[in-house]
């Protein structure tokens, strides 16, 4: 049944995942959003055209070259200061993983630590390259020659032999042919390319850093974009990269179908030719229920939301999608089933949320701790804690009133919360400018010791528990994957944070915190010997001194003293330490 698009209201939040998708489906899709005048299609040319005359446009380095520059001027216009070679360590670079255009992620750096020394059989080779002879029998010959300007290599009675342009898995033929007209037998050779000549290419269009990089030339396209930083991803196109010599375009290079398909055709680069990032191309953007949530590049007139969703993988929960477009100064919305959207167009700027329109019927949960029962449990969606209470089987230790709930939505929200006070904490330390050499002095040790603060604390995960209030607790809404733990009495107090040894006592209904402390070593110097925090069975929190007697199954956290003269910094870091003991449990030290 046709069904008619209808108004809705979107509100698209866009979280990048990594790609997953079928090879056969991909490169379809790759043919797909390119067009017919992209993929990886090119005009080979012969591989032993002069170089002494090229002219390269130099529109990216406006201002250091003139208009029409020869090679030369080019080179001493825009070299970078590097090797011939690029040998670079530099780690990896984190990227970030909101709004993320799709192939942004190949240009972390791994490419161009990279370097095309080894040679596959489709490698041609080149002026510059040093290929290795051996002849035996009898007649006697072992050397290394480059191969001249010409292309040829020369042999001691054989006379020039051209290797220039013979791909790497013909060139022992090649030689073998040209020793067999003069020693017809008993003569052995083998011929093998020894090393590939550095080359220097320009790249330039958009990206980063547009400029003159080295390299080998087997070396990739994408390792010389990657030394430039990359495709610009608001700006360039990762569909239409151009590779030109002489002026001429040799081959036209689609990043998709690489990462869709995984074919990237080999080219063999020498100094002087010019990879050129064209602009940006349409784009449209995909989120929701998909495993790829990105926005994609596409060239064609004729993309329907079904190859969308082929590229974007929907999850198995996917029954919908809708679509945010603009018309004109209008902006519409449009709503359709997965089946009925598979023919529809997708246009440039279109944002595509897909959903999921199911409603569940039952939800389990787990039940963990002093439980005889099942470890699962089915409930009607919508149950409240009071109808699955009857069916639970406590074991004689079990403390239901000390029922406790572990909700994953709780913890994204607690792992939510911490970041957003790194966050501002992070903004105040480097926000604040001194006046005097002392003042400087102290914000530079305040930054030190919130940048490891910060570092340790972003790596803390939250439990996500639930404390539940007595008198109210059955009342309390289940949700799908709720955790419903029973905690069993116990004789054990633990000890944690700044003591001088951490660990568990047996209860004593007649101690109090100052006691447990005392019988864990005392207080460390760097304790906070004023307000201490205690932890109940059922995950409540109680701030106390030293004189609270403590209760059966309670945790003691001693949090750590912050030694700031800054106010705004020491209640900032106080307030996450707290944070970090109630949502995770954990006491970091400052």
């Amino acid at each position: 049944m046709n069904m008619k698009p209808r108004s809705i209201v979107i509100a698209t939040s866009l979280a990048m995942a990594a790609t997953s998708m079928s090879a056969t489906a991909a490169s379809s899709y790759a043919d797909q959003i390119s067009g017919s005048g992209f993929g990886t299609s090119s005009n080979n040319m012969s591989q032993s055209q002069n170089q002494s005359n090229i002219n390269v446009s130099t529109q990216a380095f406006a201002g250091a070259v003139p208009g029409q520059a020869t090679t030369q001027e080019a080179v001493n216009a825009a070299s970078l200061p590097s090797q011939s070679v690029i040998n670079t360590t530099r780690p990896y670079q984190d990227i970030k993983t909101q709004d993320m255009m799709f192939g942004e992620q190949l240009f972390r750096g791994a490419f161009s630590t990279t370097s095309g020394s080894t040679f596959n059989d489709s490698y041609v080779i080149n002026p510059g390259d040093n290929v290795q002879v051996r002849m035996w029998g009898a007649y006697q010959y072992a050397a290394t020659m480059t191969v001249d300007p010409q292309g040829n290599i020369f042999l001691p009675n054989v006379g020039p032999v051209r290797v220039s342009g013979v791909q790497n898995g013909s060139l022992q033929n090649v030689v073998k042919n040209a020793v067999s007209r003069i020693y017809r037998s008993n003569v052995g050779v083998y011929a093998s390319l020894e090393q590939a000549q550095p080359v220097k290419v320009f790249v330039t269009g958009f990206v980063k850093q547009p400029g003159y990089y080295g390299g080998l030339a087997a070396d990739s396209v994408l390792s010389y974009l990657d030394r430039a930083g990359g495709v610009d991803p608001t700006r360039g196109s990762y569909i239409d990269i151009q590779i030109k010599r002489n002026g001429q375009m040799l081959q036209q290079v689609n990043l998709y179908d690489f990462l869709l398909a995984g074919k990237l055709q080999a080219f063999s680069f020498r100094d002087g030719d010019v990879i050129t990032v064209a602009p940006q191309k349409k784009t449209f953007v995909v989120s929701g229920q998909v495993q790829n949530e990105y926005t994609f590049e596409f060239d064609v007139s004729d993309l329907t939301i079904g190859d969308v969703l082929q590229v974007s993988n929907p999850a198995a929960n996917a029954t919908n999608v809708s679509i945010t477009r603009s018309a004109g100064r209008a902006q519409t919305a449009e709503y359709y089933s997965l089946s009925e959207a598979q023919n529809v167009p997708v246009y440039n700027g279109d944002q595509m949320v897909v959903t999921s329109d199911r409603y569940a019927g039952t939800i389990a949960v787990q039940v963990k701790g002093a439980h005889t029962g099942n470890g699962a449990m089915v409930v009607p969606y919508g149950a409240r804690l009071k109808d699955i209470v009857p069916q639970l089987q406590p074991s004689p230790l079990a403390k239901l009133t000390h029922l406790t709930i572990y909700r994953e939505s709780v913890a994204e929200q607690q792992k939510r919360m911490i970041n957003e006070s790194l966050d501002r904490l992070e903004e105040l330390t480097l926000a604040t400018q001194s006046t005097t050499r002392e003042e400087a002095a102290l914000r530079q040790d305040d930054a030190a010791l919130v940048k490891q603060f910060v570092a340790k604390a972003r790596n803390v995960q939250t439990d996500g528990q639930i404390v539940v209030v007595p008198n109210s607790w059955q009342d309390i809404i289940l949700q799908q994957g709720d955790i419903i733990e029973i905690p069993a009495q116990t004789s054990v107090i633990t000890v944690n944070g700044q003591v001088r040894a951490q660990g568990a006592l047996t209860f004593n209904p007649d101690y109090t915190v100052g006691d447990y402390v005392a019988n864990s070593g005392g207080f460390s110097d760097n304790a906070d010997t004023k307000d201490i925090l205690i932890i109940h069975q059922n995950g409540a929190s109680q701030v106390v001194n030293t004189a609270y007697r403590i209760q059966q199954g309670d945790e003691i956290m001693v949090l750590p003293k912050v030694k700031t003269k800054r106010v705004e910094i020491a209640r900032g870091l106080s307030q996450i330490v707290y944070q970090l003991a109630i949502a995770a449990k954990v006491v970091l030290d400052l």
